[in-house]
């Protein structure tokens, strides 16, 4: 019988670490937290002295029973929580709801699923750390704070079913400022001149572009401007009048951060924040590879630092060098390891073991998983490389008064994008090729002005909205995926393409929350809370102290909110479908699975049904509208909207044309 028990998170990492420990452990989980503030009602008072009233979470009662079980026959208890606050609480939870204080109970990180690291990790297990326990409570009950005072306003002022939250408001709120930015915005003309040059032995014109008169640069504002310098160039001559040769070197990117990683799968593989995180999680948690069994592909998934373990940069130097050469391992990495560094609690996320190819995988891993998989096995490699080193020239060319300009970049060392190529580095171009000389007169083939308008300042993506949020310091790794997705479930904000665009309902919640609760909405204030946050996880911040600052003044705002804001009422959407049972115009609402139709006139008509996105095409079967559906696993098709009568389906979007 084992005599060491070791309780994780998650199901799904039972079978890996049961094998790297043996028969002398038992691996069993937690599912995710076991105990949490009551649902009905606010879970603490300040009569109480803020104290937290926990109950065991509906559903967990059985779970709660078999861990007892377990832990009854073990001599020693190893809480294996994942390595952050969140963990840290839940490993907390579980010594008091399984009523742990007379056992030998040990708590235990890994940064990675390996054999090596789960079996160091048992070498150092330590005590649960509080500070990070208080951490998670605080921001816990702030959350709970701002949703369960605020929602129920929102619910009586504009409709129910709306929430408020202490990041998704503050979120909301950063997109709304950005629309109104777009909105207010008024273009501005301004104009280029660009001149295509011919290069002796090159085929292709040369790009040079319009500098100004002189020595310095001019701004073309207008088409009369732009009709000076048009005349002064006819019939001159165009003669290269400096060459000026340098280098330059571009530096490895870093490896992922949380945030970094959902920046560039939304670039790159078009990911939302949510599926990128549910992917990583499964590279984390384990993978069935041949020959290995379920191992973990990725370190930690949630962390916003960029330090590398000393024996992961060491392996990784090790498979550079022999498979690129020596030349192409960062020289700098080597000299970091000789001073100390700060020793964060985490790593960046890279690969558990470079010299797994993602190549090498690709046929047993599904999809979207080998190609995250790919893209964090690259950009880790990548950044324990050697720099890119380019050749540049910087061309001047005079035609008359009038200075043109021309740049070219040629690699001379191709260093870390051997293997990894930022998205943003792909549209890097050089106006010209071949060699140029000074002095040199070049045979001008055409001279194009050009009218352009200043553009407003582009919506956020679910990237840029991340970028902010971090730049903002509001929320943290495990936040942003979260945030993002409860301003899309609430319907407070759209996806148009890649853009977010805020909803009429987004506006008015937005509207009500800076009139009424303009400290929630702050940025400023939000990301202090943030840092008074990460003040109590190390200890120089008591957690009671922000919930005793905060709760009086949101109490005080609530209160006269309830008293100040009026009504405000957001018409439901029409749709064209007409109710076939009193024939009123159906509008188009949210529940739980989505957009369905409903007749306006309830009670008094109860008429409902699924609602479906036409395309604007016909069925070629029977002539009426194909419109968007859904397999019961999420999978999008195109069917004829009178299924069952007609069978009509397709996977591809349908055309007009045969």
């Amino acid at each position: 019988m084992a005599k060491n028990l070791v309780i994780v998170e998650s199901p799904s990492k039972i079978k890996t670490i049961k094998k790297f420990l043996g028969s002398n452990f038992e691996v069993v989980a937690s599912n995710g937290h076991v105990r949490d503030l009551p649902k009905s009602q606010l879970g603490f008072s300040p009569e109480d002295d803020y104290e937290p009233k926990y109950i065991t979470i509906r559903g967990k009662g059985d779970i709660l029973a078999n861990l007892r079980k377990e832990v009854k026959k073990a001599d020693k208890i190893y809480l294996a929580t994942d390595p952050d606050r969140e963990g840290e609480a839940i490993s907390w939870h579980l010594m008091h709801a399984l009523k742990l204080d007379d056992k030998k109970v040990y708590r235990i990180t890994f940064n990675e699923i390996t054999k090596n690291v789960v079996k160091e990790s048992l070498k150092h297990a330590r005590e649960i750390d509080m500070n990070l326990v208080d951490a998670q409570q605080a921001r816990r009950m702030l959350d709970r704070m701002v949703g369960y005072r605020i929602s129920p306003l929102l619910w009586a002022k504009i409709k129910r079913g709306l929430s408020a939250g202490r990041v998704q408001s503050v979120a909301l709120r950063i997109i709304c400022d950005r629309e109104a930015e777009i909105e207010a915005f008024k273009p501005e003309e301004y104009w280029s001149i660009e001149a295509d040059l011919k290069i002796p032995g090159v085929k292709k014109n040369a790009v040079a572009k319009y500098y100004g008169n002189g020595s310095s640069k001019q701004e073309l504002t207008c088409k009369e401007d732009v009709d000076k310098v048009l005349k002064g160039l006819k019939g001159a001559s165009y003669v290269v009048k400096e060459v000026k040769k340098g280098e330059r070197t571009k530096k490895a990117p870093l490896p992922f951060t949380t945030s970094t990683l959902q920046q560039e799968a939304s670039k790159v593989l078009n990911f939302s924040t949510s599926k990128t995180m549910n992917l990583a999680q499964q590279l984390y948690e384990g993978v069935e590879i041949k020959g290995e069994g379920t191992i973990g592909l990725i370190t930690y998934l949630r962390t916003d630092s960029v330090r590398v373990s000393e024996e992961a940069a060491n392996t990784a130097a090790a498979y550079i060098e022999s498979n690129y050469g020596k030349e192409y391992v960062d020289p700098s990495n080597a000299d970091q390891k000789k001073t100390k560094r700060i020793q964060d609690a985490h790593e960046a996320i890279r690969p558990t073991d470079i010299t797994l190819l993602p190549i090498a995988i690709k046929d047993q891993l599904p999809r979207d998983l080998f190609r995250l998989y790919q893209l964090i096995w690259q950009r880790f490699t990548a950044s324990q490389m050697s720099a890119a080193k380019y050749e540049t020239t910087s061309v001047k060319i005079a035609a008359g008064k009038s200075i043109f300009t021309m740049a070219s970049s040629r690699p001379t060392f191709d260093g870390f994008t051997r293997v990894y190529v930022q998205k943003e580095d792909e549209d890097e171009k050089s106006s010209f090729t071949g060699t140029l000389e000074k002095g040199q007169t070049l045979e001008c083939a055409e001279v194009r002005p050009e009218q352009h308008f200043t553009q407003p300042p582009a919506h956020f993506t679910e990237a840029s909205l991340v970028k902010t949020l971090e730049e903002q310091g509001i929320g943290r790794p495990s936040t942003y995926a979260p945030t993002i997705g409860t301003i899309l479930g609430r319907h407070y904000v759209a996806k148009d393409g890649k853009n977010l665009i805020v909803t009429e309902l987004g506006e008015v919640v937005n509207r009500m929350m800076v009139e009424a609760f303009p400290t929630i909405v702050d940025i400023n204030f939000t990301a202090n809370l943030e840092a008074l946050l990460d003040g109590v996880e190390e200890g120089t911040v008591k957690w009671k102290t922000i919930i005793e600052n905060f709760y009086p003044d949101l109490e005080k705002a609530v209160q006269q909110a309830e008293k100040d804001l009026s009504e405000v009422k957001v018409a439901d959407e029409e749709s064209d479908e007409v109710c076939e049972k009193c024939g009123r115009r159906m509008v188009i609402k949210y529940g739980r699975r989505g957009r369905f139709l409903a007749c306006p006139g309830f009670p008094e008509c109860q008429n409902a049904k699924p609602y479906y996105e036409k395309i604007g095409m016909p069925c070629p079967k029977c002539g009426k509208d194909i419109v968007i559906k859904r397999t019961q696993k999420g999978r999008r098709y195109y069917g004829c909207i009178g299924n069952p009568e007609c069978d009509y389906m397709v996977w591809q979007k349908p055309t007009a044309e045969k």
